[in-house]
């Protein structure tokens, strides 16, 4: 199966008198406002495709085309040119029979203000997409109960949807949506009229809900936060014409005009970045096979009273501090083993930044960054991460600072008195060198 869900292809929308004409001069490069005498241009020459399972964002101002398109692409609103195909299949310039069809078993859409039927309970409401397809009325209300469970209404299926909440009646079209069991969800402003607490808690149900079921979402919205929360990817519109498409971290760090940096210059980066947009390089860093004085040369080189150790696959192993290398050196220890303490914070590449506040005050070398399977990609220093923020939350509470490095001389005279490191005459370092210029480069 292809993993295309939704593609359109230079689609046009032209409300008036001489929707024809109007698309031809604006394919002949007139613009919105000159062909108004023929008819308004909702929506000029947009494609994209949607993928399987992603949630695709389209957002802009009032008056952008962004309604337009979604209402396009379930046939709501004939194209006046271009095509939408769901699954390969086209919905334009179809029978109204098979488009119906189509809506019914592959696409449902939640709409901004609820359209629940307010004669009918809430079950009631959640089973009417299966109503129409036939099924029994017992199968279909328990069908009902299943999924306002899912959706955090258990109990709530005999309710008016008069007697429940705005965030809750909203609840009630998600999961009438989701009862209907079709690949893709179409979402137009489905949050915007809730309260913003409502709002939040919403957004966050939506994402615990697509973790569970991976449906293809198409989310239309007003509110960039709102997008960059929830986007896989974000379609940016304005008078029309998509102007931009990208990851979020591709619409805040690389605005593709004008339009769109400013549009995102009051963005929550705290919500978008995540700890791979800022990570570094981490040094130092030793292999787990490094013996003291190797280490300790490493800290006293880069200024830094404690070390990263990994293993040869590079796995985080722990810490070893300046101190405790001076120790070992001065017994005559041969390895690190003895003195490796445990990393007590970590946190993943994918990690927003606004949860890397507390763990990077709480981490007294500078916050290392983890891939899945465990491996030092990169740390995070403080001053990285407040100049990516500027300041961070106010934190009352007694926090750890990092550690001063041992004076240079006092570190100095113990490498200097002769003995050496029988690990660094073996080509432990040399042997682990590729690997280690490989750690953590920013991407």
């Amino acid at each position: 199966m292809s993993e295309i869900a939704l593609e359109a292809r230079n689609l046009y929308k032209v409300f008036g008198k001489n929707p024809s004409q109007a698309v031809r001069r604006l394919k002949a490069g007139e613009t919105r406002t000159a062909v108004g005498d023929a008819g308004m241009a909702a929506v000029i020459d947009a494609s994209f495709t949607v993928n399987r399972g992603e949630i695709f964002v389209i957002m802009g101002l009032s008056g952008s085309g962004k309604s337009t398109i979604i209402r396009m692409l379930n046939g709501l609103h004939d194209a006046s040119s271009g095509t939408v195909t769901v699954n390969g299949d086209p919905i334009t310039g179809i029978p109204n029979t098979q488009l119906r069809e189509i809506r019914r078993d592959r696409i449902s859409m939640v709409f901004q203000h609820f359209a629940l039927l307010p004669h009918r309970t809430v079950a009631a409401n959640v089973a009417y997409p299966l109503e129409l397809k036939g099924v029994g009325k017992a199968a279909r209300l328990a069908k009902a109960e299943e999924i306002l469970t899912l959706v955090g209404l258990e109990g709530q299926g005999e309710k008016m949807p008069s007697e429940l909440s705005g965030g809750m009646q909203q609840r009630v079209g998600i999961a009438r949506a989701l009862a209907a069991d079709s690949d893709i969800l179409l979402m137009d402003e489905a949050f915007s009229a809730l309260d913003p607490l409502i709002r939040r808690e919403m957004q966050e149900q939506l994402l615990e809900l697509q973790a569970k079921l991976q449906k293809t979402i198409v989310f239309i919205t007003h509110d960039l936060n709102e997008a960059m929360f929830l986007g896989d990817r974000i379609a940016v519109m304005r008078d029309g014409r998509i102007v931009q498409i990208g990851t979020p971290e591709d619409i805040l760090m690389d605005p593709a005009n004008d339009y769109v940096e400013q549009f995102v210059q009051d963005v929550d980066r705290a919500r978008v970045l995540t700890a791979a947009n800022v990570m570094e390089r981490p040094r130092p860093v030793v292999p787990e096979t490094a013996g003291p004085r190797t280490a300790l040369r490493q800290m006293r080189d880069a200024y830094m009273s404690a070390t990263y150790v990994v293993g040869r696959d590079r796995q985080l192993l722990g810490v070893v501090t300046d101190r405790d290398a001076v120790k070992l050196v001065r017994s005559g220890a041969t390895t690190l083993h003895s003195v490796l303490k445990p990393v007590l914070q970590s946190v993943r590449e994918d990690e927003v930044l606004m949860n890397l506040f507390v763990p990077a005050v709480e981490s007294p070398l500078p916050l290392a960054v983890v891939s899945d399977d465990g491996k030092l990609v990169g740390v995070i220093p403080r001053v990285t991460l407040l100049a990516a923020l500027g300041p961070g939350p106010g934190a009352t509470e007694e926090i750890i600072l990092p550690l001063i490095p041992m004076p240079q001389a006092e570190i100095d005279a113990v490498l200097d008195d002769g003995w050496t490191d029988p690990s660094t005459s073996s080509g432990t370092q040399d042997a682990f060198g590729s690997d280690a210029d490989k750690i953590g480069e920013v991407r």
